[in-house]
């Protein structure tokens, strides 16, 4: 029996699911996608994910991949799953993949967003996918302490302690902070994410952007390996999953460029 391989860009809403991985006691958005996509199949699909993500949390281009010996054209595996899903979840693209590739290991970075409305009033319509922090942020100071971060390290103060990683040995690429008008954006690039990583980094940098720790106390805080010695765990509305990002042999679309989507008008 010969299997398909096909990929597929998935954007989600994380508010109202219990995070990505299908749990028997909520519904999860990976449950939602195999549910709509066993009903183009009329089978049972499993998908396999590039990087989970928690309860409430969000996703531009989570990449997933399934294999299955159903032949369908690529738009039913993505304008006819939307049709079957919730609202707050829809397929960007659907691809078909070689045999080596697989959404996670294949992966050679993941990238997130960590987005803040910096006024005083908190936030209304947007309020399930912002964070806020009422008081001014200084995001040259975050900017200029985040660096520090950049390498590879022992993350070690910056995931839970309910994280099941072997290891908090992660290589960071890239970590940047910038306002645009009264957001402040924290985007972080790495080959890999601890349980509440890029939380607990926003947490950490706003103590510094409230001018409440010094730009050098995260530097301290890294070597401690010691998660009481980092900030808070910041609230999960903010935090979207960007995209992870491939070998260019697998031909992987950028979300960021529409000119790569092959439906885009």
């Amino acid at each position: 029996m010969q299997l398909n391989k096909i990929a597929l860009a998935v954007e989600y809403d994380g508010e109202g699911f219990c995070g990505w991985q299908r749990q028997p006691h909520c519904h999860s958005v990976q449950a939602e996608l195999e549910n709509a996509l066993s009903k183009i199949a009329q089978q049972p699909i499993t998908v396999h994910c590039s990087g989970r993500t928690d309860t409430g949390v969000h996703a531009m281009a989570q990449v997933v991949h399934f294999e299955t010996p159903v032949q369908r054209p690529l738009r039913a595996w993505s304008f006819g799953v939307n049709s079957q899903l919730d609202r707050r979840v829809s397929v960007h693209w659907a691809q078909v993949m070689p045999d080596d590739f697989h959404a996670r290991f294949s992966a050679l970075s993941r990238s997130y967003q960590y987005t803040l409305l910096n006024r005083a009033t908190r936030p209304g319509f947007q309020a399930s996918t912002l964070g806020w922090e009422r008081r001014a942020l200084d995001t040259d100071r975050m900017h200029e302490a985040a660096q520090v971060l950049v390498g590879e390290h022992d993350f070690n103060s910056f995931r839970s302690t309910a994280c099941q990683a072997d290891h908090a040995r992660r290589r960071l690429m890239q970590l940047n902070v910038q306002r645009v008008d009264d957001r402040v954006l924290i985007e972080v690039q790495a080959n890999g994410f601890l349980h509440n990583m890029v939380r607990i980094l926003t947490g950490s940098l706003l103590a510094i952007g409230r001018g409440e720790k010094p730009v050098s106390w995260l530097e301290d805080v890294l070597g401690a390996c010691d998660r009481t010695k980092a900030g808070a765990t910041a609230p999960p509305q903010g935090l979207r999953f960007l995209q992870p990002a491939y070998p260019e042999q697998f031909a992987v679309p950028d979300f960021r460029k529409p000119n790569q989507n092959p439906w885009h008008p």
